[in-house]
């Protein structure tokens, strides 16, 4: 691994090196480059304005408390542990809501907990589902959203049921 690493800076030079001596002015294709990414930044602005604005609305309101409540019982019964429900809930919202929510997890129950091991199985094998699709689809312009929305929404679930199983499955010990 360290001659791999110690090939990597060579590497880059030889390579810089062959598309100048192609002709090519690497240095307009990096500008151009910067200049498409600052667009594509400014571009998705209003998309991240409102997701901030909505994930703060359902904070506020509590209907994300309401929820949890709700759905604990059955949860439970279908052996997801009743402490993952919060982040089972901001995980497809929001990356740093589920994060504060990880962490409030792992400090209530213990990091070797079953509902910590299968809220780190969960934070691993998921992505936050609306902001990837706000996203892509501002910046790809897609109109009609809506059977991609509930294919996600169902491999966030998927997600879910699966973190608890696989939890069970190979930290029998934890339980």
């Amino acid at each position: 691994m360290e001659t791999l690493s110690s090939l990597a800076v060579p590497t880059v030079l030889i390579l810089a090196g062959l598309v100048m001596a192609r002709g090519k002015n690497a240095f307009d294709a990096f500008l151009r480059g910067g200049a498409e990414g600052m667009r594509t930044t400014f571009s998705l602005i209003p998309s991240l304005t409102a997701l901030i604005c909505a994930l703060s609305m359902l904070r506020a309101s509590g209907a994300a408390e309401l929820l949890t409540e709700l759905t604990s019982p059955v949860l439970s019964v279908l052996g997801i542990p009743p402490e993952v429900i919060p982040l089972a809930i901001t995980r497809p919202v929001s990356g740093s809501a589920s994060t504060a929510a990880f962490s409030a997890l792992l400090e209530e129950t213990g990091p070797d907990s079953l509902a910590a091991l299968c809220a780190a199985i969960l934070m691993g094998s998921s992505d936050t589902l609306i902001y990837v699709m706000g996203m892509y689809f501002s910046r790809t312009h897609v109109k009609k959203a809506r059977r991609a929305v509930v294919i996600g929404a169902v491999g966030a679930v998927m997600c879910l049921f699966l973190s608890a199983a696989l939890a069970r499955i190979f930290f029998r010990d934890a339980a």
